[in-house]
């Protein structure tokens, strides 16, 4: 995505709007930083241009450094400055160059002089690209506006509060009361106390603020929507200025005007279709997006120009050949998988240090194989949005969260009305700003019960703000029956599944979160870094992972759309991510890429080599005393050995099928059996508690440290496939339990059968 020139007349506004009083400016020490941060120059900060959906020529930006003051609420505007803060990062990160916190007692104050000269037949538009989360704006004394919603972009025409001469002053006043008691704002994962998966506040300007004059009579909004059997795309244009307004689009290959496309375009006013001839649809592997120029004119004349683009693709949930409901992407069936993308950084918090490092995630997330990104209750920059079209990145949308949470089980969350009328504004405004991006098939209003309310009606009001999309109604946990287009379950560490249903698809909207602390590249370097399931070294994390992209296979054969893996990167103290947190170190090992695009691939239902005992009981030989040497080998003598129905365990463990009772701390078991032929990637269906080593043939084939709370699939090295042989096998298991319930029981699948 270039950078737009800034026509002459402009070039010096962007010179003279550099503050008067400029101060040196360093980033604060004390926490890991990524490599971008030395590329941030404090004179123009992320000098792209903001609003990819909607491109005029002329504009201001208007980030560098402002004159800032913390003071409390009682007081009005400052006498005087603390200091100096580098717009757009939040006063609590490294990048803005103080590292305060704010709090809910005082206003954070931030001023600045910018050249907006008045423009004959023009209208100067001020732009916050996000304010987090109450801004008001004075333009030389004149309050201009105030909006409330940290996640979303807003406008004021400054025009009438604009002096003669040069210089404009312009102030704004921000307050943020995070999760400070009764505070039911939407506010993410931002808390007074970070700590566990909650992080550091955000407060202030967090996104490009910029300025632009415009006709007016003008385009305020362009809304394309693909019609993908038609081949067709229209043009919903939002205009003001008057009655006699009339729209034109030209369609052209998408960042170059000079190239049409054959295109038949029709409507009238501001309502306008275009036909594409050899249209070709947008997927992840071939991400095809078209340029449009809608002109607006008024009596024959022409009075404004954008440039936007816009991509064909359809969204929808429907049956396979099997009769299963998938998630279809153009008509056909999709699976989707990427990861729980944070959108966090050491340095910005928020905000990334530069548009490099806000697509760098984005880049791995492709590397590794993956089609999707979960945007975890955080709204990004529209341009990572217009990045995810470019590089072909599914992406499934949160609302921030706010107010109180609910536990699984619980019934809705009751908000007061300001509460309530809170969330609604800001989610309409989210949805609206970002609706215009191709990439985004999926709005998430809840995560496991924070904030949930009225769980129904906000499915409706989704759908209703943008009937072209699917809706997921409570991402895990506290899934409301046939409410939304999916069922979502949240289960760590390993894969698992809700039961199809008839009319929504199955998806795993959490998984993962293998953790793997990384000496230097830590937040905080202590026993407080953290991971679902932790490890000591890349290898073995790397390993796990993989054997969890496995075990997708088979839950997608049986009607799995969809899995997010926890995390992109690590966060302040968590350590289960792709990456590390200052994004150095690569922790996905190098085969994910390759194992993850099987995951796209028809999958044949596994084989069953040998049952477990979920549904039917089967026998084993077992012990509790300690065998001789050679018990887990062909030809062992058990004459003393019992023989019983698995599984083996204690009454109440979870996920158990309890037939023999076992209440010691040891049990051996034994069990032969026939196979029809070799296998071409074996996996274990297993429920251990606790440690169990496994045996095929004499060969150790797994050693599992831990225990599950249900049956889980585990697979399995070349070399444990290699040790099945037709005819006569024995599966050996040595199971030791250290505390709590315990519970064995073990089956043998075959992921890729033979001549399927």
């Amino acid at each position: 995505m270039k950078h737009t020139p800034v026509p002459l007349f402009l070039a010096a506004a962007l010179l003279l709007s550099a503050p008067l009083s400029a101060a040196p400016w360093q980033p604060v020490p004390g926490k890991i930083m990524t490599r971008w941060a030395k590329q941030v120059n404090p004179e123009a900060p992320l000098p792209d241009y903001p609003r990819p959906q909607l491109v005029r020529k002329d504009w201001v930006n208007l980030n560098g450094l402002w004159d800032y003051a913390v003071k409390p609420k009682a007081e009005d505007r400052p006498a005087g400055w603390d200091g100096k803060i580098l717009v757009p990062f939040a006063i609590e990160s490294a990048l803005s160059g103080v590292g305060k916190t704010v709090g809910p007692d005082h206003h954070l104050w931030y001023q600045r002089t910018a050249n907006l000269a008045k423009v004959a037949g023009k209208r100067w538009l001020l732009h916050f690209g996000a304010a987090d989360w109450q801004a008001t704006v004075w333009v030389n004394g004149k309050q201009v506006g105030e909006h409330k919603g940290g996640f979303d972009p807003f406008s004021f025409d400054v025009t009438d509060a604009l002096k003669d001469g040069a210089a404009q002053e312009i102030v704004v006043r921000v307050w943020d009361p995070t999760d400070h008691a009764q505070s039911y704002i939407p506010r993410g994962k931002q808390v007074e106390r970070p700590g566990g998966i909650m992080y550091t506040s955000v407060t202030g300007l967090w996104q490009t603020v910029w300025a632009e004059p415009v006709p007016e009579a003008r385009i305020t909004g362009v809304q394309p929507v693909a019609e993908l059997e038609k081949s067709t795309v229209r043009f919903h244009v939002s205009t003001t200025g008057g009655d006699g307004l009339r729209a034109k689009v030209a369609i052209h290959k998408d960042g170059d005007p000079a190239t049409p496309v054959s295109a038949v375009t029709a409507g009238k006013g501001t309502e306008l279709v275009a036909t594409l001839t050899d249209a070709k649809p947008w997927t992840p592997d071939s991400p095809q997006l078209y340029g449009a120029t809608i002109t607006l004119e008024k009596d024959g004349a022409v009075v404004d120009t954008v440039e936007t683009y816009f991509a064909l693709r359809s969204i929808a949930v429907g049956k396979d050949a099997d009769g299963i409901n998938r998630l279809l992407l153009n008509k056909k069936p999709l699976f989707q998988y990427g990861p729980l993308d944070q959108g966090w950084w050491p340095d910005g918090l928020y905000t990334a240090p530069t548009d490099e490092a806000l697509k760098y995630d984005l880049v791995m997330t492709k590397k590794w194989g993956m089609n999707m990104v979960r945007k975890h209750v955080k709204v990004e920059p529209a341009r990572w949005y217009r990045m995810c079209d470019e590089l072909g990145l599914l992406v499934w949308q949160d609302m921030p969260s706010g107010d109180r949470g609910i536990r699984d089980g619980a019934p809705d969350l009751v908000r007061t009305p300001e509460s309530a009328a809170c969330y609604e504004a800001e989610w309409t405004a989210i949805i609206g700003a970002l609706k215009p991006f191709s990439c985004i098939v999926m709005w998430v209003p809840f995560n496991e019960g924070w904030g949930q309310f009225d769980t129904a009606r906000i499915v409706d009001f989704t759908r209703k703000l943008d009937p072209t999309r699917l809706v997921d109604c409570a991402s895990g946990w506290t899934d409301r029956p046939g409410i939304g287009d999916v069922h979502d379950m949240h289960h760590y560490p390993a894969p698992a599944m809700h039961p199809v249903e008839e009319k929504r698809a199955s998806v795993l909207g959490e998984f993962g979160g293998l953790g793997l602390p990384t000496r230097g590249h830590m937040w905080v370097e202590s026993d407080k870094n953290w991971g679902y399931q932790s490890f000591k070294t890349p290898e073995e994390l790397g390993e796990k992972y993989l054997s969890f992209l496995r075990q997708l296979r088979p839950l997608i054969s049986k009607g799995l759309s969809a899995a997010v893996y926890t995390q992109t990167t690590d966060v302040e103290v968590e350590a289960n991510g792709l990456m590390t947190y200052d994004r150095e170190v690569e922790k996905a090992p190098a085969q994910a890429g390759e194992v993850t695009r099987k995951l796209y691939e028809p999958m044949p239902a596994p084989k069953t080599v040998l049952d477990d005992s979920q549904a039917t009981a089967a026998t084993w030989s077992w012990t509790t005393e300690k065998p001789a040497d050679g018990w887990e080998k062909e030809g062992f003598a058990t004459p003393a050995w019992k023989q019983g129905p698995a599984g083996f365990g204690t009454q109440g463990t979870p996920g158990g099928v309890v037939r023999t009772e076992w209440k010691s701390t040891d049990i051996w078991l034994r069990r032969e059996f026939d196979a029809a032929g070799p296998a071409r990637e074996l996996a274990l269906s297993i429920h251990h508690d606790e440690d169990t080593e496994v045996y095929l043939n004499g060969v150790k084939i797994a050693d599992l440290p831990g225990w599950t709370t249900e049956y889980s699939l585990v697979p399995l090295s070349a070399t444990a496939t290699a040790a099945l042989k037709p005819g006569k096998n024995l599966l050996a298991l040595h199971t030791r339990q250290k505390s709590g319930g315990q519970y064995i029981d073990a089956g043998l699948l075959d992921l890729a059968p033979v001549g399927k």
